[in-house]
């Protein structure tokens, strides 16, 4: 059985940041790498809001000097999925594709959250090219351009109200004839004059040319007719699934499953693992966020292995 220090199930942002700080501390930690390694910023053309890239920076090759950056301390990468761990006592197992076991006295856990996509034709093969998932990364790409905004709850809402600060125009699509956004956020909604809408509206397939998004064709739910409407970018705003079925319950989650951790430090509710980036963070979902929870996990895993940590789940209090 291959022992370790520390695993550390996950490289985007949080994962890659907890390796380059474990490496750092001499705890020469194995990185899982997952079945998207560097995880959603992979997916991203340019990142212009990561601190110390005046220019600019593409996600793969941010993604790529954190590995190297972690590489060069020491960390050791496997490419796989964890497929199951096993909690129950020290030293923690994990299985990796279902085949190869590892056991460490610590965990981290930096396994992400997976946007919900619509699963229509031209969708995945556009991601970067038009459809996105991130507001907050690529509004800025969209300035002066109509947008469109896929989904029906308090997340589309946001992210269109924020949209509206780039777009020429905001669509919110719809496929009811009533929002599942809370009262409040419709309102702000409905009273920005940029937003308009597009309800009982079935998207069918996304549009493009040269490889690029040209509008989103849809299904009137009342008339059965179909149309095509025109946009420069696409986002998809119906939700996120926290990547943490494979942990079987071991963990304590929210009621979406996403990790919940002690509120002063990143301590999940078994000892000895601990959490960052995504899985447990549902609000802000920015790679410097992740980045910081990732440095933040790193330095309570080495305190965990010198003794020196404190653990008391119930006096911390949980978020």
């Amino acid at each position: 059985m291959d022992q370790r220090k520390v695993i550390i199930l996950g490289t985007g942002p949080a994962g890659l940041t907890a390796a380059i700080y474990a490496a750092r501390a001499n705890l020469n930690p194995l990185v899982i790498e997952g079945n998207e390694p560097g995880g959603q910023l992979t997916l991203t053309t340019e990142i212009e809001n990561f601190p110390g890239f005046p220019d600019a920076i593409l996600g793969p090759d941010l993604m790529d000097n954190m590995r190297k950056q972690a590489e060069r301390f020491g960390a050791e990468f496997v490419f796989g999925l964890a497929t199951a761990v096993d909690l129950h006592q020290r030293p923690f197992r994990v299985t990796v594709n279902e085949d190869d076991e590892y056991e460490s006295q610590a965990l981290i856990v930096s396994t992400g959250a997976s946007a919900k996509m619509l699963g229509i034709p031209g969708e995945a093969e556009l991601v970067g090219h038009g459809v996105s998932t991130c507001a907050t990364c690529d509004g800025f790409f969209f300035r002066d351009k109509p947008i469109l905004v896929v989904g029906g709850g308090d997340s589309a809402m946001e992210e269109a109200s924020f949209l509206t600060k780039f777009a020429s125009q905001v669509t919110i699509v719809h496929r009811g004839e009533t929002l599942r956004a809370s009262k409040v956020m419709q309102e702000r909604a409905h009273a920005n004059p940029k937003i308009k809408w597009a309800m009982n509206s079935t998207p069918l397939s996304v549009k493009s040319q040269d490889s690029h998004v040209t509008g989103l064709e849809v299904r009137d739910n009342k008339t059965g007719e179909t149309r095509v409407l025109p946009t420069e970018g696409l986002f998809i705003a119906i939700g996120h699934n926290p990547n943490t079925s494979f942990l079987n319950g071991q963990l304590k989650t929210d009621k979406v499953g996403y990790l919940k951790t002690n509120l002063h430090n990143s301590a999940t509710s078994v000892e000895g693992v601990f959490a960052c980036g995504d899985v447990m963070d549902s609000h802000y979902r920015q790679a410097i966020t992740a980045a910081g929870s990732g440095c933040r996990a790193a330095m309570d895993v080495e305190k965990f292995l010198e003794g020196a940590f404190v653990y008391d789940w119930s006096m911390s209090g949980a978020h």
